[in-house]
Protein backbone atom coordinates (compact mmCIF):
# COMPACT_ATOMS: atom_id res chain seq x y z
CA UNK A 1 0.00 0.00 0.00
CA UNK A 2 3.08 2.80 0.88
CA UNK A 3 4.57 1.57 -2.53
CA UNK A 4 1.00 2.24 -4.17
CA UNK A 5 0.86 5.88 -2.54
CA UNK A 6 4.47 6.54 -3.25
CA UNK A 7 3.85 6.02 -6.98
CA UNK A 8 0.74 7.81 -7.18
CA UNK A 9 2.23 10.76 -5.47
CA UNK A 10 4.91 10.17 -7.98
CA UNK A 11 2.74 10.22 -10.83
CA UNK A 12 0.45 13.31 -9.31
CA UNK A 13 4.27 15.47 -9.32
CA UNK A 14 5.19 14.63 -12.35
CA UNK A 15 2.19 15.40 -13.85
CA UNK A 16 1.95 18.85 -12.09
CA UNK A 17 5.32 19.46 -13.36
CA UNK A 18 4.28 18.68 -17.14
CA UNK A 19 1.49 20.73 -16.89
CA UNK A 20 3.55 23.78 -15.47
CA UNK A 21 5.85 22.91 -18.34
CA UNK A 22 3.37 23.40 -20.98
CA UNK A 23 1.98 26.44 -19.09
CA UNK A 24 5.10 28.12 -19.32
CA UNK A 25 5.70 27.49 -23.36
CA UNK A 26 2.76 27.50 -24.22
CA UNK A 27 3.24 30.99 -25.88
CA UNK A 28 1.40 32.82 -27.18
CA UNK A 29 -1.89 32.69 -26.27
CA UNK A 30 -3.53 35.92 -27.38
CA UNK A 31 -2.94 38.45 -30.19
CA UNK A 32 0.69 40.43 -29.88
CA UNK A 33 0.87 44.09 -30.46
CA UNK A 34 3.68 45.05 -32.58
CA UNK A 35 4.31 48.32 -32.01
CA UNK A 36 5.56 50.93 -35.16
CA UNK A 37 6.40 54.59 -33.64
CA UNK A 38 5.64 56.41 -36.76
CA UNK A 39 2.98 56.62 -38.88
CA UNK A 40 1.58 54.33 -41.39
CA UNK A 41 3.33 54.40 -44.61
CA UNK A 42 6.94 54.95 -43.06
CA UNK A 43 9.79 52.14 -43.27
CA UNK A 44 9.30 50.61 -39.84
CA UNK A 45 5.02 50.29 -40.66
CA UNK A 46 6.26 48.76 -44.05
CA UNK A 47 8.73 46.50 -42.34
CA UNK A 48 6.47 45.25 -39.93
CA UNK A 49 3.32 44.73 -42.10
CA UNK A 50 5.58 42.53 -44.04
CA UNK A 51 6.84 40.60 -41.20
CA UNK A 52 3.25 40.17 -39.61
CA UNK A 53 1.52 37.83 -41.45
CA UNK A 54 4.47 35.22 -41.57
CA UNK A 55 5.12 35.39 -37.57
CA UNK A 56 1.06 35.02 -37.18
CA UNK A 57 1.54 32.08 -39.45
CA UNK A 58 4.67 30.99 -36.95
CA UNK A 59 3.40 31.71 -33.85
CA UNK A 60 -0.40 30.60 -34.32
CA UNK A 61 -1.91 34.13 -33.18
CA UNK A 62 -2.76 37.45 -34.58
CA UNK A 63 0.28 40.66 -35.18
CA UNK A 64 -1.20 43.49 -34.52
CA UNK A 65 0.72 46.53 -36.08
CA UNK A 66 0.32 49.65 -33.90
CA UNK A 67 0.75 52.87 -35.54
CA UNK A 68 1.94 55.41 -32.46
CA UNK A 69 3.99 58.29 -34.33
CA UNK A 70 5.07 61.10 -32.11
CA UNK A 71 8.28 62.96 -30.68
CA UNK A 72 10.53 61.54 -33.05
CA UNK A 73 9.73 57.93 -32.28
CA UNK A 74 10.31 58.37 -28.60
CA UNK A 75 6.31 58.10 -27.67
CA UNK A 76 5.80 54.29 -29.17
CA UNK A 77 8.63 53.53 -27.69
CA UNK A 78 7.48 54.38 -24.17
CA UNK A 79 5.14 52.56 -24.81
CA UNK A 80 6.78 49.45 -25.29
CA UNK A 81 9.56 50.12 -22.76
CA UNK A 82 6.63 50.66 -19.83
CA UNK A 83 4.79 47.21 -21.16
CA UNK A 84 4.81 44.00 -19.43
CA UNK A 85 7.89 42.04 -20.06
CA UNK A 86 5.35 38.82 -20.98
CA UNK A 87 5.94 39.07 -25.27
CA UNK A 88 2.62 40.38 -26.16
CA UNK A 89 3.94 44.54 -26.46
CA UNK A 90 6.86 44.27 -29.03
CA UNK A 91 8.18 47.02 -31.23
CA UNK A 92 9.66 47.54 -34.59
CA UNK A 93 12.19 50.59 -34.82
CA UNK A 94 14.42 51.87 -37.04
CA UNK A 95 17.92 53.95 -36.81
CA UNK A 96 16.20 57.18 -35.29
CA UNK A 97 15.80 55.00 -31.83
CA UNK A 98 19.54 55.11 -31.83
CA UNK A 99 19.29 58.99 -32.47
CA UNK A 100 16.81 60.01 -30.12
CA UNK A 101 18.79 59.17 -26.80
CA UNK A 102 21.41 62.12 -27.82
CA UNK A 103 18.68 64.69 -27.85
CA UNK A 104 15.51 63.56 -25.97
CA UNK A 105 15.50 63.65 -22.07
CA UNK A 106 13.91 60.02 -21.82
CA UNK A 107 12.03 58.06 -19.24
CA UNK A 108 14.24 54.68 -19.97
CA UNK A 109 17.64 53.94 -21.44
CA UNK A 110 17.96 53.06 -25.06
CA UNK A 111 20.59 50.45 -24.33
CA UNK A 112 20.35 48.89 -21.13
CA UNK A 113 16.37 49.50 -20.42
CA UNK A 114 15.47 47.51 -23.67
CA UNK A 115 15.61 43.88 -24.32
CA UNK A 116 17.02 43.45 -28.13
CA UNK A 117 15.35 40.69 -30.41
CA UNK A 118 16.72 41.26 -34.07
CA UNK A 119 18.57 43.73 -36.13
CA UNK A 120 16.55 42.89 -39.60
CA UNK A 121 18.84 44.95 -41.69
CA UNK A 122 21.13 48.12 -42.70
CA UNK A 123 20.38 50.80 -45.64
CA UNK A 124 21.67 54.39 -46.24
CA UNK A 125 19.14 57.56 -45.69
CA UNK A 126 18.88 58.66 -49.32
CA UNK A 127 18.92 63.14 -49.76
CA UNK A 128 15.91 63.94 -52.21
CA UNK A 129 14.87 66.88 -53.53
CA UNK A 130 11.17 67.85 -55.20
CA UNK A 131 11.83 68.53 -59.03
CA UNK A 132 11.26 71.82 -58.95
CA UNK A 133 14.27 72.37 -56.39
CA UNK A 134 17.07 73.08 -59.26
CA UNK A 135 19.83 71.00 -57.81
CA UNK A 136 20.82 67.66 -58.95
CA UNK A 137 24.02 67.26 -57.22
CA UNK A 138 25.13 67.13 -53.24
CA UNK A 139 27.91 70.18 -54.73
CA UNK A 140 24.76 71.94 -55.80
CA UNK A 141 22.77 71.26 -52.76
CA UNK A 142 25.16 72.25 -51.19
CA UNK A 143 25.88 75.69 -52.69
CA UNK A 144 22.51 76.36 -53.30
CA UNK A 145 21.73 75.61 -49.65
CA UNK A 146 24.82 78.55 -48.88
CA UNK A 147 22.97 80.81 -51.25
CA UNK A 148 19.79 80.60 -50.24
CA UNK A 149 19.51 79.73 -46.75
CA UNK A 150 15.93 81.14 -45.88
CA UNK A 151 14.71 78.82 -49.29
CA UNK A 152 15.56 75.34 -48.82
CA UNK A 153 12.86 73.66 -45.90
CA UNK A 154 13.87 70.04 -45.66
CA UNK A 155 11.43 67.60 -44.24
CA UNK A 156 12.39 65.06 -41.21
CA UNK A 157 10.43 62.46 -39.56
CA UNK A 158 10.75 63.89 -36.21
CA UNK A 159 13.29 66.32 -34.00
CA UNK A 160 15.73 64.34 -32.65
CA UNK A 161 15.69 61.50 -35.17
CA UNK A 162 17.89 60.27 -37.14
CA UNK A 163 16.80 62.25 -40.48
CA UNK A 164 17.34 65.15 -38.61
CA UNK A 165 20.81 64.20 -36.89
CA UNK A 166 22.09 63.15 -40.29
CA UNK A 167 20.78 66.56 -41.62
CA UNK A 168 22.52 68.13 -38.61
CA UNK A 169 25.57 66.07 -39.34
CA UNK A 170 25.73 67.41 -42.75
CA UNK A 171 25.17 71.11 -41.90
CA UNK A 172 27.81 70.71 -39.86
CA UNK A 173 30.58 69.25 -42.18
CA UNK A 174 29.29 71.09 -44.98
CA UNK A 175 28.11 74.73 -43.98
CA UNK A 176 25.24 74.57 -45.67
CA UNK A 177 22.14 76.23 -43.91
CA UNK A 178 18.47 75.15 -44.31
CA UNK A 179 15.17 75.41 -41.94
CA UNK A 180 14.24 71.41 -40.64
CA UNK A 181 10.39 70.80 -40.48
CA UNK A 182 9.87 68.11 -38.65
CA UNK A 183 6.55 65.87 -39.28
CA UNK A 184 5.31 62.66 -37.17
CA UNK A 185 7.05 59.87 -39.55
CA UNK A 186 8.55 59.28 -42.74
CA UNK A 187 5.41 58.42 -44.61
CA UNK A 188 3.78 62.12 -43.45
CA UNK A 189 7.26 63.75 -44.69
CA UNK A 190 7.04 62.22 -47.51
CA UNK A 191 3.82 63.47 -48.62
CA UNK A 192 4.39 66.76 -47.48
CA UNK A 193 7.63 66.41 -50.13
CA UNK A 194 5.66 64.89 -52.80
CA UNK A 195 3.15 67.57 -52.98
CA UNK A 196 5.78 70.76 -52.51
CA UNK A 197 4.90 71.82 -49.14
CA UNK A 198 8.90 71.38 -48.44
CA UNK A 199 11.67 71.22 -50.80
CA UNK A 200 13.68 67.78 -50.00
CA UNK A 201 14.01 65.08 -47.02
CA UNK A 202 17.00 63.08 -45.47
CA UNK A 203 14.87 59.87 -45.40
CA UNK A 204 14.62 55.95 -45.51
CA UNK A 205 15.25 54.30 -49.27
CA UNK A 206 12.06 51.83 -48.34
CA UNK A 207 10.19 55.22 -48.76
CA UNK A 208 11.85 57.08 -51.27
CA UNK A 209 12.70 54.25 -53.97
CA UNK A 210 9.00 54.00 -55.49
CA UNK A 211 9.22 57.67 -55.83
CA UNK A 212 12.69 58.14 -57.35
CA UNK A 213 12.37 55.43 -59.70
CA UNK A 214 9.22 57.34 -60.98
CA UNK A 215 10.62 60.55 -61.13
CA UNK A 216 8.41 62.29 -58.91
CA UNK A 217 11.61 62.66 -56.66
CA UNK A 218 15.23 63.40 -57.46
CA UNK A 219 17.63 62.06 -55.19
CA UNK A 220 20.74 63.25 -54.73
CA UNK A 221 22.91 61.31 -52.77
CA UNK A 222 23.00 57.95 -50.04
CA UNK A 223 24.13 58.83 -46.48
CA UNK A 224 26.57 55.65 -46.38
CA UNK A 225 30.27 55.47 -47.53
CA UNK A 226 29.60 53.51 -49.97
CA UNK A 227 26.57 53.12 -53.18
CA UNK A 228 23.14 51.21 -52.38
CA UNK A 229 22.98 48.56 -54.84
CA UNK A 230 19.54 49.82 -55.06
CA UNK A 231 20.05 53.04 -56.69
CA UNK A 232 23.68 52.19 -58.04
CA UNK A 233 23.93 55.58 -60.41
CA UNK A 234 23.60 57.80 -56.78
CA UNK A 235 26.29 59.05 -55.29
CA UNK A 236 27.21 58.47 -51.72
CA UNK A 237 27.20 62.08 -49.97
CA UNK A 238 31.31 61.24 -48.68
CA UNK A 239 31.91 61.48 -52.18
CA UNK A 240 31.56 65.24 -52.30
CA UNK A 241 32.32 65.21 -48.28
CA UNK A 242 34.70 63.64 -47.30
CA UNK A 243 34.38 61.20 -43.76
CA UNK A 244 30.18 61.61 -44.25
CA UNK A 245 28.66 58.36 -43.07
CA UNK A 246 25.06 57.80 -41.50
CA UNK A 247 23.90 54.29 -41.56
CA UNK A 248 20.24 53.66 -41.02
CA UNK A 249 19.22 50.04 -39.58
CA UNK A 250 15.79 48.55 -38.37
CA UNK A 251 15.61 46.15 -35.59
CA UNK A 252 12.93 44.24 -32.73
CA UNK A 253 13.14 44.81 -29.32
CA UNK A 254 10.46 44.21 -26.17
CA UNK A 255 10.59 45.37 -22.28
CA UNK A 256 13.30 44.90 -20.46
CA UNK A 257 13.11 41.60 -18.80
CA UNK A 258 11.55 39.73 -21.65
CA UNK A 259 12.03 35.78 -21.24
CA UNK A 260 15.34 34.52 -23.17
CA UNK A 261 13.03 31.76 -24.58
CA UNK A 262 10.86 34.54 -26.15
CA UNK A 263 13.39 36.28 -27.25
CA UNK A 264 14.87 33.55 -28.70
CA UNK A 265 11.67 31.72 -30.47
CA UNK A 266 11.28 35.77 -32.24
CA UNK A 267 14.47 35.98 -33.17
CA UNK A 268 14.52 32.66 -35.06
CA UNK A 269 11.54 32.99 -36.59
CA UNK A 270 12.44 36.81 -38.02
CA UNK A 271 15.48 35.62 -39.18
CA UNK A 272 13.86 32.48 -40.48
CA UNK A 273 11.54 35.55 -42.86
CA UNK A 274 14.00 37.26 -43.73
CA UNK A 275 16.31 34.34 -45.03
CA UNK A 276 13.18 33.67 -47.77
CA UNK A 277 14.49 34.26 -51.47
CA UNK A 278 11.17 36.30 -51.69
CA UNK A 279 12.19 38.23 -48.63
CA UNK A 280 15.57 39.10 -49.67
CA UNK A 281 15.40 40.18 -53.00
CA UNK A 282 12.49 42.56 -51.76
CA UNK A 283 15.02 44.07 -49.12
CA UNK A 284 17.61 44.17 -51.54
CA UNK A 285 15.43 46.13 -53.93
CA UNK A 286 14.57 48.73 -51.28
CA UNK A 287 17.94 48.79 -50.89
CA UNK A 288 17.99 47.00 -47.31
CA UNK A 289 20.62 44.60 -46.48
CA UNK A 290 19.13 41.76 -44.50
CA UNK A 291 21.17 41.18 -41.14
CA UNK A 292 19.07 38.77 -38.65
CA UNK A 293 21.75 37.57 -36.80
CA UNK A 294 21.84 37.36 -32.70
CA UNK A 295 20.46 39.51 -30.56
CA UNK A 296 23.98 41.17 -29.23
CA UNK A 297 24.31 42.33 -32.91
CA UNK A 298 21.54 44.62 -32.76
CA UNK A 299 22.53 45.78 -29.39
CA UNK A 300 26.02 46.82 -30.47
CA UNK A 301 24.83 48.39 -33.03
CA UNK A 302 22.36 50.37 -30.78
CA UNK A 303 25.80 51.35 -28.22
CA UNK A 304 27.66 52.37 -31.26
CA UNK A 305 24.91 54.83 -32.71
CA UNK A 306 23.86 56.43 -29.34
CA UNK A 307 27.60 57.15 -28.49
CA UNK A 308 27.95 58.71 -32.23
CA UNK A 309 24.72 60.99 -31.94
CA UNK A 310 25.79 61.52 -28.53
CA UNK A 311 29.01 63.64 -29.48
CA UNK A 312 27.39 64.87 -32.84
CA UNK A 313 24.74 66.81 -30.68
CA UNK A 314 27.23 67.84 -28.36
CA UNK A 315 29.60 69.15 -31.22
CA UNK A 316 27.45 71.22 -33.18
CA UNK A 317 25.56 72.52 -30.25
CA UNK A 318 22.06 71.07 -30.63
CA UNK A 319 18.77 71.44 -28.52
CA UNK A 320 15.50 70.94 -29.02
CA UNK A 321 14.47 74.18 -29.26
CA UNK A 322 16.54 74.98 -32.57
Amino acid sequence: MRNLVRYAAAAIALSLLAAGAQGQTKYPTKPIRLLTPFAAGGGSDILARLIAPHMHEALGQPIVVDNRPGGGGTLGAGIAARADPDGYTLILVSGSFGANAALHDLPYDSVTGITPIILIGTTPLVLTVHPSVPVKSVREIIEYARANPRKLNIASAGIGGLDHLAGELFKLQTGATYTTVPYKGSGPAMTALLSGEVSGSMTTLVTSIPHVKAGRLRAVGVTTAKRSRALPDVPAIGETVPGYEVVHWYGMWGPKGLPRDIVTRWNREVAKVLHTSATQKWLMDQGLEPAGGPPEEFLNRLRIDVDKWKKVVKEAGITLSR
